[in-house]
């Protein structure tokens, strides 16, 4: 198959094609270079440029302080589950953590293992459909931080605004969701997420930290697993993701002529309401996140059967529709509509969902 078809699938996710065509014409060479991207030492002048324009690139669309560290890392948003609390949480102190769905409850688990941690706010009796109001967060009085997941990519849900947790640093899981929206940065004391949504390929992993939280590391952390040694090493500690980086360049050159942040949250925007409508349209399908806080970036819904939901996922992939199963630990339905997912897609997918009610309605 030469022909690229909509690719709805949660991560490793669509990738911008200007992105995918540059890196194609450079793969074998880099303009200049006679190497490969993935050959040249990422101790060499051509990876310093890459890597400084990626972390330039990030500030700029971010608005990224300078009194904060951007780190490019590895091990995912999985190896910050611990890498958080391992640094920040320190002895006989305790951290509040607010549970709105799977990527929640797994940080929580790692964070177990270091310390004292008080679950402000789980939404499972909500069945994970919604983020929690601020009567309902019981926060500690001197928690040395607040961890939330921005976005839940299995359940849909997402964070409209942010809770008021007093002068706590607060601590986000912005995998699923970073550079899709406006956002301060300045509010949070520390940012990470997984590249394999937004960002660029798998593998790559940012943490956007406030410097002075870098002073509560405590002294005989593992080499690897303390946030000072990627700061005072400027991410090059050991080998980075060097195409990870690379790709990561090239999106944020592709998000600023696409007007942006700003630019991008008014398509997402406009790609979300043309697949929620479509939703809401009918009885036929429903939608599992409660409005208020449905997903930009992952819109999940079931039909009246299992069996449906199959043959949904069936029909719509020889359509060249990939990646509409819902994720294995909650079943139904899930289209992922990342930054670089094409409008052209989703008005694919409402066309084809309104076809298959008309069919099995």
């Amino acid at each position: 198959m030469t022909e690229r078809i909509y690719n709805f699938s949660a991560g490793p996710a669509v990738l911008p094609v200007p992105v995918l065509e540059e890196a194609q014409r450079d793969m074998l060479a880099l303009p200049g270079v006679g190497m490969s991207v993935m050959e040249i030492s990422h101790r060499s002048k051509t990876f310093d440029e890459i890597i400084g324009g990626a972390e330039q690139g990030l500030r700029a669309l971010m608005g990224i302080p300078e009194n904060y560290k951007v780190l490019f890392l590895q091990g995912g948003a999985s190896l910050q589950f611990s890498m958080i609390p391992l640094n920040l949480l320190p002895e006989g102190g305790v951290a509040d953590y607010v549970i709105t769905g799977s990527w929640g409850k797994k940080a929580l688990k790692e964070a177990k293992r270091a310390g004292e941690i008080n679950v402000a706010a789980n939404m499972e009796d909500s069945r994970y459909s919604r983020t929690p109001e601020q009567h309902e967060l019981k926060l500690s009085p001197q928690a040395a931080y607040v961890h939330l997941t921005a976005n839940e990519t299995i359940e849909g849900v997402e964070w409209k605004d942010l809770p008021d947790v007093g002068d706590a640093p607060l601590v986000s899981d912005a995998s699923s969701n970073i550079l899709s929206r406006v956002e301060p940065v300045e509010k949070y004391a520390l940012i990470y997420a997984g590249a394999q949504k937004n960002m660029g390929p798998s593998g790559l992993t940012v943490v956007i930290i406030r410097d002075d939280l870098l002073a509560r590391a405590p002294s005989g952390l593992h080499t690897m697993l303390d946030y000072r040694t990627h700061v005072e090493n400027d991410s090059l500690y050991n080998t980075p993701n060097t195409w990870g980086v690379y790709i990561l360049n090239l999106v944020c050159k592709w998000l600023k002529a696409k007007g942006g942040i700003e630019g991008m949250q008014r398509e997402n925007e406009a790609k979300a309401k043309l697949l929620y409508d479509a939703i809401d349209a009918t009885d036929f399908y429903r939608g599992h996140a409660a409005p208020e806080s449905r997903s930009l970036m992952n819109v999940t819904f079931r039909l009246p059967s299992e069996d449906l939901e199959k043959q949904f996922v069936r029909e719509a992939t020889a359509a060249g529709l990939d990646g509409l199963k819902g994720h294995r630990s909650v079943g139904g339905l899930r289209a992922s509509i990342y930054n670089a997912f094409p409008r052209e897609g989703v008005e694919a997918l409402v066309e084809f969902m309104k076809e298959f009610e008309r069919k099995n309605g």
